[in-house]
C-alpha cells in the first residue's frame, strides 16, 4: 500500500523564507544602484558594482556545489542568510554613519573623505553577498527533494518561483523607491531584516539534510576525497548523462541569446521604441507578470501537453518573440511578447529543475546542479557582450536604428538552430525514462501526496 505523506509545515517555511529573502533582494535592486551612483558618478565604477554581484556566479558556482554536498544543506542556507543579514546591516551602518540617514544622494557624494571608503565597502559587500547567494540558492534547490516527493516537485517549484517573482519584481522595487524617499538607509535595513527573518524560518525546519551517501548500507564508509575529485565527479556525471548534457547546452545558448536582447534593451527602448521611464517600467513589468503566471500554470501545461512538447513550445516562443520585438517600434507590443516569453521560460525552469531534482543522485545533487547552473549563468555575460558587439559592428553598415534591431534577429536565428538541435533530443519518452531509471536505482516507494 502506498505510503501517505502529508506536506505542509516544512515546505511552507522554505517557501516563506524564499519569498521574504526575495523581497529584500527586490528592495536591494533599487538601493544598491542608488548608493553606487551617489558614491561615484563614474559609469565604469558603477558598473563594477554590478560585476561584483554577478562574478561569483562564474567563479564560485562550482565550489559551491562541492560545499553543498559536504554539509547539512539547511544549515548552509541559514548560515548564508545570516551572513547576508550581517553584511547588509554593515552597509546600512556605513551609510548611516555618514549622517542622519542621508536622504539625498547629493549629500552622500559631497562627503569627499568617505566616498572611496564607502565605495570599497559596497564593492566588497556586493562580492560577498553574491557568493552567499550562490551557495544559498544551490542549497535551496537541493534541499527541496528531501521535503517534497518527486511527483510533487513541479507544483512546489512553480509556486516558489511565482512567490519569488512577486516579491522580487512587483513588491520589492516599488517598496525600495518609497523607502529611499524617506531615508537613504531604510532599504538596507529592510534588506538585512528580510535575510534575518528568512534564516529564522529555515531554523524552524526540522530534520537533517546532508546528502545521502551512495554506498550500500552496511558497507564501510568511503575514504574522504579531495575537492578536485569531488568536482570532477560532478562534471563527469553531468557530461555522461545525455539528457542533462543536452539540457545544459541548450540552457547556456538560450541564456546567451536572451542576454543579447537584454544587454541592449535600454538603448533599444529609448531610441527605437521611444519610451518614457514609465513606459519602460511597464515594458519590463510584462515580463515579470508572465513569470508569475508561468509559475502557476507550468504544471498544468506540462500535464496536458507532456514534458517534451512543453519544452518544444518554449523553444518556438523563444524564436518568435525576438522576431516580433525586433520588427516593431511599439513598446506595448514588446511588453506583450515579453509576457509570453517569461511565462514559457519559467515553465522551462520548473520542468527542468524538477527533473534534475528527481534524477540526480542525492550525494551528487549539489555538485551536478552547480555544474548545470555554471553552464546557464556563465553564458550570460558572453551573450551580453555579443549583443553590444553586434550593434557596434552593424552601425557603420546600416543606420543606428537598424543596428539596434540586429541582436534580436541574430538571437532568433540562433534560436532556430538550437531548436533544431534540441527538439529531437528533448522528448517526453526520454525524460520519463530518465525518471524511471532514477526511481529504479534508488528503489523509491510509491508515494501518495496530499494537496499542499
Amino acid at each position: 500500500m502506498a505510503e501517505k505523506i502529508r506536506l505542509g509545515a516544512s515546505y511552507r517555511k522554505v517557501y516563506a523564507a524564499s519569498a521574504i529573502s526575495n523581497l529584500g533582494d527586490g528592495v536591494a535592486q533599487i538601493g544598491y544602484p542608488w548608493l553606487a551612483s551617489a558614491v561615484t558618478r563614474n559609469p565604469l565604477l558603477v558598473a563594477a558594482v554590478v560585476v561584483a554581484q554577478r562574478l561569483p556566479w562564474l567563479l564560485f558556482t562550482l565550489p559551491a556545489g562541492v560545499i553543498t554536498d559536504r554539509v547539512d544543506r539547511r544549515k548552509a542556507i541559514i548560515a548564508m542568510d545570516v551572513l547576508r543579514a550581517v553584511l547588509t546591516l554593515a552597509v546600512a551602518l556605513a551609510v548611516l554613519g555618514l549622517g542622519d540617514g542621508l536622504p539625498s544622494p547629493d549629500d552622500l557624494a559631497s562627503v569627499e573623505g568617505t566616498r572611496t571608503g564607502l565605495y570599497l565597502v559596497v564593492v566588497l559587500a556586493s562580492l560577498l553577498l553574491g557568493c552567499a547567494e550562490v551557495l544559498r540558492d544551490n542549497s535551496a534547490q537541493t534541499i527541496l527533494p528531501a521535503i517534497v516527493p518527486s511527483e510533487h516537485l513541479e507544483r512546489a517549484n512553480g509556486r516558489m518561483w511565482s512567490a519569488e517573482q512577486v516579491a522580487n519584481a512587483f513588491i520589492g522595487p516599488p517598496l525600495g523607491s518609497l523607502l529611499l524617499a524617506v531615508s537613504f538607509v531604510l532599504p538596507f535595513v529592510l534588506d538585512a531584516a528580510s535575510f534575518a527573518v528568512a534564516a529564522a524560518l529555515m531554523f524552524l525546519v526540522t530534520g537533517q539534510f546532508r546528502s545521502r551517501p551512495a554506498a550500500v548500507e552496511g558497507s564501510p564508509p568511503e575514504p574522504a576525497t579531495s575537492w578536485t575529485t569531488d568536482l570532477k565527479e560532478g562534471v563527469r556525471w553531468l557530461w555522461h548523462h545525455p539528457l542533462l548534457r543536452t539540457l545544459a547546452i541548450v540552457l547556456g545558448v538560450l541564456n546567451a541569446i536572451g542576454s543579447m536582447q537584454i544587454g541592449i534593451l535600454v538603448l533599444f527602448a529609448q531610441e527605437v521604441l521611444d519610451t518614457s521611464p514609465l513606459q519602460f517600467a511597464l515594458l519590463t513589468t510584462g515580463a515579470a507578470l508572465g513569470a508569475v503566471i508561468g509559475g502557476y500554470v507550468s504544471a498544468p501545461i506540462k500535464t496536458r501537453l507532456g514534458s517534451g512538447p512543453t519544452l518544444w513550445l518554449t523553444l518556438i516562443v523563444g524564436v518568435i518573440v525576438p522576431v516580433i520585438a525586433g520588427a516593431t517600434s511599439t513598446w506595448w507590443v514588446v511588453s506583450l511578447v515579453f509576457f509570453f516569453f517569461s511565462l514559457f521560460s519559467v515553465t522551462w525552469n520548473v520542468i527542468t529543475v524538477s527533473l534534475r531534482q528527481t534524477i540526480i543522485p542525492d550525494h551528487l545533487l549539489g555538485r551536478v546542479n552547480s555544474v548545470y547552473r555554471f553552464f546557464g549563468w556563465g553564458m550570460m555575460p558572453i551573450g551580453t557582450a555579443l549583443g553590444g558587439l553586434l550593434v557596434v559592428v552593424s552601425e557603420p553598415i546600416w543606420d543606428r536604428e537598424t543596428a539596434l534591431r540586429v541582436p534580436w534577429f541574430a538571437s532568433a536565428a540562433i534560436g532556430v538552430a538550437i531548436a533544431v538541435y534540441a527538439i529531437p533530443r528533448l522528448t517526453t519518452e526520454r525524460m520519463d525514462a530518465a525518471r524511471a531509471a532514477a526511481m529504479a536505482e534508488t528503489g523509491a516507494p510509491a508515494v501518495e501526496v496530499d494537496p499542499v
